[in-house]
């Protein structure tokens, strides 16, 4: 059946469901080695090696493909994390967005983006420990080393060595960090599209989404560059922290600058990757995105 469009009419496209976390995965592949990097700058216990050393230590002691240490749990991290907030945001702004009959004020982006990012944060609680462990298994001495052989061996060690509560330590922090992740990549990067397309300047292009998404991954980064070095270092304990708040007070003992420990590495691959997260996701929903009529 053929339908024949008035001319208030238009073709639409909108996100599928899924789309956020096929594309969060595909650029994860890309960012993978920055994400380890990052991880390890944030574990030390006091500076000793800033980014490109680190690199260079991990590639020397391990071999190139050590930066690509717990790929597979990054990449389920990113089904579960991504998938869950990109699904809620883009759902429910979308229905907002047909209801209202136009793009919802930012402060509604805001709580929707803190929302989900903190429902996907929890759901990918487990997964993210695992990653993290991966991660930092290659600078440790062979003794201590827990050698997952991928994300689900993991996870099941983790639940018979030290319980199901363990899969959820830093859950906290998590889901704070990925409310403000969330607040800084999906509202900033809707409300900085909206702003650059109103210029009339830019159209809705792959430059326009590239303008958003830099954006959009800046805000992110100062967001939640302190949530994420508390979370990583309880995530990388077993016994060392008894709380948050321990944590919180024994990262506080190194000074104001280890709550920004790896800030540089962090921006270098969340930046990154939410340019091509939102650069993937885009060109999704542009060929393969549902067709809706406004």
């Amino acid at each position: 059946m053929e339908v024949c469009l008035t001319d208030s009419m238009q073709e639409n496209r909108v996100s599928r469901w899924y789309f956020g976390g096929v594309s969060s995965s595909a650029a994860a592949c890309v960012t993978h080695p920055l994400d380890l990097i990052k991880v390890h700058l944030q574990t030390q216990q006091e500076v000793r090696m800033r980014m490109i050393g680190m690199t260079l230590n991990v590639v020397r002691r391990e071999g190139f493909l050590a930066l690509y240490s717990g790929l597979t749990a990054s990449l389920c991290r990113q089904m579960t994390y991504s998938l869950s907030r990109f699904a809620i945001y883009e759902t429910v702004r979308d229905k907002m967005k047909r209801k209202n009959k136009g793009p919802m004020p930012f402060h509604q982006k805001v709580l929707l983006g803190a929302f989900a990012g903190f429902t996907g944060g929890f759901i990918g609680t487990p997964t993210d420990l695992v990653n993290v462990r991966m991660q930092n298994d290659v600078k440790m001495a062979a003794e201590f080393r827990r050698n997952y052989a991928h994300v689900f061996d993991g996870l099941l060690r983790v639940c018979k060595e030290e319980g199901l509560r363990k899969l959820f330590s830093g859950a906290s922090m998590a889901s704070s960090r990925g409310a403000l992740v969330s607040v800084g990549q999906l509202a900033c990067y809707d409300q900085s599209k909206e702003l650059v397309l109103a210029t009339g300047y830019l159209t809705d292009n792959i430059f326009t989404h590239f303008l958003a998404s830099v954006f959009a991954g800046g805000s992110a980064t100062i967001l939640c560059q302190p949530l994420d070095v508390v979370k990583t270092r309880l995530m990388n304990s077993e016994v060392q922290y008894g709380s948050v708040s321990h944590c919180l007070t024994e990262t506080a003992k190194l000074g104001p600058n280890a709550f920004y420990k790896g800030l540089v590495p962090a921006a270098i691959r969340l930046i990154p990757h939410t340019v091509l997260t939102f650069i993937f996701l885009e060109q999704l929903k542009q060929h393969f995105g549902e067709l809706v009529i406004t």
